[in-house]
């Protein structure tokens, strides 16, 4: 049995907590600062739970000791804490954040943490799962000129002029829309603007439009700086979205006003269970002489586990970092130190319970095959 804590026991914790806990290979301990919410778990998973404020990073650490690994299913801006708490205790740490510069603080803990942990942040869907395929169909290439990631979580029956439903962290989705991002151009590493670059495709019959946000990219530019001309990850919505979006955050300067924006947010926007995850990734390069291109395209949609329905983010999310999680400790991944995603295996991750969740297990996913687009023209030849 390994021994695991997991903070933070909203949608997404809970659902880690019940991942691990029916694998029937993980004792769970669960801690969070809101004594309701772990009684809330408790009702519906036979699990130990403990109120810690994981601020207190004395207490915390003393808590972890014993443990085999610590997950943050909390908020980005405390993850350093965790991460700090972890490397004294000596056992290895995992969280799902997509805020680059916690991103960075963990790898400057990694670096002077003992040598056998392993510090995996990025666990989820974007960055995480995309990040593991978009590096996978790379490598299939001789040379690779181009990479764009695509992922998008929505809602199956928009209803309101913005054409969303809040599916994930609010003050995570402020974060992708108003910070820097991160990309490729012409080969070098390069800060992109929010919101801009929109760009229109059709799938499947549904028009949706695509745009820059934060943090989807994961380590990749570090990664493959100067091995590709263009890398890039844009979020997809509906059309007329980032119009609206663009509004609030630039014209009504409501980035400089996050609280206040988020505010409005969860008292206008709805949440939803009934969403859809949308992963679209697309590279262009030379192989064997010719040009080619191949795309990946998955759909999640809600499932039904241990008699609850669980939402697409909450499903893609939970599964992506359950299936790092348990390759590590079945020790298929041998990594120590900081781990990127992108040296993680996807026949290995598709391979494994939790990442099978990504193919078309339980009929939950659409299209999840890969097609291949070849030009096999001499103009096109290298």
């Amino acid at each position: 049995m390994h021994n695991v804590t997991i903070l933070g026991s909203g949608k997404i914790g809970s659902a880690i907590a019940k991942f691990l806990h029916y694998s029937g290979d993980y004792t769970v301990l669960v801690g969070d600062i809101d004594s309701r919410s772990l009684e809330n778990l408790t009702e519906s998973l036979p699990v130990n739970t403990f109120v810690i404020d994981v601020t207190d990073e004395a207490t915390l650490t003393k808590k972890l000791e014993g443990q085999d690994c610590v997950v943050s299913a909390c908020s980005y801006e405390v993850n350093p804490i965790i991460a700090r708490a972890a490397a004294k205790a000596g056992v290895s740490y995992f969280d799902l954040t997509e805020d680059v510069a916690t991103t960075n603080a963990v790898r400057s803990i990694a670096e002077i943490a003992p040598n056998d942990l392993v510090f995996a942040p990025q666990c989820g869907l974007a960055p995480g799962f995309i990040g593991i395929l978009a590096h996978h169909l790379y490598s299939g290439f001789d040379k690779v000129d181009e990479v764009k990631m695509r992922v998008g979580a929505l809602p199956q029956n928009p209803s309101n002029m913005m054409m969303y439903k809040l599916t994930w962290s609010t003050k995570g989705l402020i974060n992708e829309y108003c910070n820097p991002c991160e990309t490729i151009h012409n080969g070098r590493k390069i800060e992109a603007i929010p919101l801009e670059e929109v760009e229109h495709f059709s799938l499947d019959g549904i028009s949706y439009e695509a745009f820059n946000t934060s943090g989807g990219l994961g380590t990749l530019c570090e990664t493959l700086e100067g091995q590709v001309r263009t890398l890039n990850y844009k979020t997809v919505r509906y059309q007329g979205h980032q119009y609206l979006m663009k509004f609030l955050t630039k014209e009504l300067r409501l980035s400089d006003r996050r609280e206040l924006l988020q505010e409005i947010l969860e008292n206008s926007i709805p949440i939803t269970k009934q969403d859809v995850v949308l992963i679209f990734c697309t590279v262009t390069g030379w192989r064997n002489g010719y040009l080619e291109q191949i795309s990946d395209v998955r759909k999640i949609y809600p499932l039904n586990l241990y008699g609850e329905t669980w939402s697409s983010i909450q499903l893609a999310t939970s599964a992506s970092l359950c299936a790092i999680l348990d390759m590590y400790l079945n020790r298929e991944i041998s990594h120590s130190g900081f781990l990127k995603q992108e040296d993680i295996s996807l026949d290995s991750f598709l391979a494994n319970r939790f990442g099978s969740y990504y193919t078309d297990k339980g009929r939950n996913i659409v299209n999840p095959g890969i097609s291949l687009c070849s030009i096999n023209f001499d103009l096109y030849k290298a």
